[in-house]
């Protein structure tokens, strides 16, 4: 259950603040006129917004970043006011309560480990620290609380969920796991009674939350870091579903139907039994229209801007929500038309030459085969009589991820015309012997005539360079950093001249 939170004026510091989720919190706190302040091996667009916010932003992670707190420790052991940062209901007359107070709460992620020296110094110093999930956890049971869980679809499902809410004049608070431009970012601060967040279930912290809805999109062993088996991921899905007063469950994925109790179900198969179902479904090249089921009644016609059914999937998920908090069909039917989804998801970085760059997060089996379905809808949903090919880009995420999934990772790539495949981005995990990149690329080419390694990142973009032709759709899949080539090879393509396009991929060195 929720930790209890101090959201009375005590100041929060943040270590690891630009990272997607510790950044949607600080916006949250710091739009609320709380003390925010933060750190970060590295500065970013993210960590510019919450400095035009106010927030204190540190680059690098030290224990100096903790010294202006000191002073205040030594203000307060001379009685000196410290108002602007301490709850007013405070007195002196509590030294050493008053002394504690004048500390942050610090707040880490799952990424921050236990000799981090700025994490030492917060310890040293007497500071209450906190996961990332304590707080938000914390903010959902101080709300009327929508969370979004499942090992698939969060960001998506979560934003759908936003974006109807706040179309429909609720105004939520809303935190999800990606950048929307519907509210310019991953995070914004509503006056309405609605948080939506979205919940991770990636390090068993999602037991923390308890919602008045909570959504479960899907279950599938995703993180072998932390789980040993999917026992034990649906372990910790039932505590959540435990939590919640409601539980909305995709009844399509097999083990939320059998292991879990959804109240609402919903599933994109004309024939289930689930609550809301879609039936007369038409996938195309720019969207997907179905017509919509409550029970046994039509609500209507639905069409959404997002390729694909596990697009259409979250929708239903989305609508079950709304209709749970009685909104009318016809607003949300109308709101999903203007739906631009999260950054990363399926999302359009440029085009030049009828080349079509696409940036996503997909770095599961599953989420793979999904993403790369919805790249072929799109291709052949083209007018012309050559559509061009799909072309996948991958970067295997943590080795742990790559060896307990390599047999899948070498079937999820039939949608794709060509792959490239480079080295596995560790994110903090050290190398192992057993894996690397050139493995997955050989798990794929069993199953696949054009595969092609490249161990660097520099190397993969020269590759493009050399074969990419009109037509092209050219998927960037992982969640690393993969997607930093791409602002490089939209310059290059936006220079290079037509005649200068390769017509075959014959000139690709194996």
């Amino acid at each position: 259950m929720p930790k209890r939170i101090d959201f009375t004026g005590r100041p929060f510091h943040f270590i690891g603040i630009g990272g997607i989720g510790m950044s949607a919190i600080a916006h949250i706190l710091a739009r609320r006129q709380l003390p925010v302040s933060g750190s970060d091996i590295r500065l970013n667009h993210i960590t510019q917004r919450l400095q035009d916010q106010g927030v204190q932003v540190f680059c690098g992670q030290g224990p100096d970043n903790l010294k202006f707190f000191q002073s205040d420790v030594e203000q307060s052991e001379r009685g000196v006011s410290t108002a602007s940062i301490i709850a007013d209901s405070v007195t002196q007359s509590h030294s050493d309560e008053f002394i504690s107070l004048a500390l942050p709460q610090v707040v880490c992620s799952t990424a921050i480990q236990t000799s981090n020296p700025e994490y030492g110094s917060a310890l040293a110093m007497g500071c209450p620290i906190y996961h990332r999930s304590d707080v938000l956890a914390a903010l959902v049971s101080h709300s009327e609380g929508i969370a979004v869980a499942g090992t698939h679809g969060k960001t998506t499902t979560s934003s759908m969920i936003g974006y109807l809410l706040l179309k429909a004049g609720l105004d939520p608070t809303i935190v999800v796991g990606g950048e929307v431009e519907a509210w310019s970012g991953n995070a914004r601060l509503g006056d309405g009674e609605y948080l939506v967040a979205e919940a991770d279930e990636s390090d068993g912290s999602l037991v923390k939350f308890a919602p008045k809805i909570g959504v479960i999109t899907n279950i599938e062993l995703d993180h072998p870091d932390h789980y040993q088996s999917l026992g034990e991921v649906v372990d910790t899905f039932q505590t959540f579903a435990g939590n919640c007063t409601t539980v909305v469950g995709c009844a399509d994925c097999d083990v939320v139907r059998t292991s879990l109790n959804p109240t609402v179900t919903y599933s994109t198969r004309q024939h289930s039994s689930a609550t809301y179902r879609a039936n007369q479904i038409v996938y195309e090249a720019n969207g997907t229209s179905a017509q919509i089921w409550e029970e046994e009644t039509i609500l209507g016609t639905l069409w959404i801007p997002v390729l694909g059914e596990h697009n259409l999937s979250n929708a239903l998920a989305a609508i079950a929500v709304g209709r749970l908090l009685n909104l009318d069909f016809q607003v949300m039917a109308d709101a999903f038309r203007s739906f631009k989804g999260a950054r990363r998801r399926f999302e359009p970085r440029g085009e030049h030459h009828g080349i079509t760059f696409i940036d996503d997060y997909a770095h599961h089996p599953s989420e793979i085969q999904a993403t790369l379905a919805a790249a072929q809808l799109n291709v052949r949903g083209r007018r012309d009589s050559d559509p061009g090919r799909v072309v996948a880009v991958f970067q295997p995420h943590r080795y742990s991820r790559a060896a307990m999934f390599i047999d899948e990772f070498g079937r999820s790539f039939k949608d794709a015309d060509v792959v490239l495949a480079t080295e596995i981005y560790s994110a903090g995990e050290p190398p192992r012997a057993d894996i690397n990149g050139q493995c997955v690329a050989e798990a794929i080419a069993v199953h696949h005539s054009n595969v092609f390694y490249r161990s660097t990142l520099a190397d993969i973009e020269t590759l493009l360079q050399q074969t990419l032709r009109p037509g092209d759709l050219v998927v960037f899949l992982g969640a690393g950093d993969l997607n930093r080539v791409i602002p490089d090879l939209l310059d290059f393509y936006q220079d290079i001249g037509f005649s200068d396009l390769p017509t075959a991929y014959s000139t690709v060195a194996s």
